[in-house]
């Protein structure tokens, strides 16, 4: 049951961080999908790491939701730099 929401919430927090980065009209739901997963992986490593915070998509909470956001954030911004060597 973790892995649904987890995909439903790495979904829309991949649709948010297209959103945020304006790339959501070059990104499917499949995309949107693994961003918000990888985000959330590489946000929650980074909280973790330097912050001491932990959160999880896999049971929905806030604190992991916005971690799982500014993620798919970053990483949207480190693939912005490969694909164009700039932030957009």
């Amino acid at each position: 049951m973790g892995w649904i929401i987890a995909i439903i919430v790495g979904g829309v927090a991949g649709w948010l961080a297209s959103l945020v980065m304006n790339r959501d009209a070059s990104m499917g739901i499949v995309m949107n999908i693994i961003v918000g997963i990888v985000g959330a992986l590489l946000g929650n490593f980074l909280a973790n790491l330097l912050f001491g915070v932990q959160g999880s998509i896999q049971e929905f909470d806030l604190t992991g939701f916005i971690i799982a956001v500014i993620g798919a954030i970053v990483l949207l911004a480190i693939v912005n730099l490969v694909q164009r060597g700039r932030v957009r």
